[in-house]
């Protein structure tokens, strides 16, 4: 067994790695620590490797644009009339 110091650096490495994989997101440092401690507190007698509880997170997607159909031009907009200060 790893004494304290050397098991505080494996955990920090795992989640470091965790957080590389993940896209470096902000905010998620708890969660990936508590990750990296279930890993290496895993016994790895089973052949399996730890399961991750929390799924990874997903980058963030936009919507594609809406497109206009051929020969089709969007409508221009008026400029409102300037009110008469009367």
């Amino acid at each position: 067994m790893t004494n304290g110091s050397e098991k505080q650096e494996l955990i920090r490495k795992k989640a470091y790695a965790i957080w590389e994989t993940e896209g470096r997101p902000q905010g998620q440092d708890e969660r990936h620590w508590r990750q990296a401690e279930e890993e290496v507190e895993t016994p790895a007698s089973t052949g399996k490797p730890a399961a991750r509880k929390v799924a990874a997170a997903k980058p963030a997607t936009q919507k594609p644009a809406t497109k206009q159909p051929a020969g089709k031009q969007p409508a221009k907009r008026r400029a409102k009339p300037a009110a008469d200060p009367a």
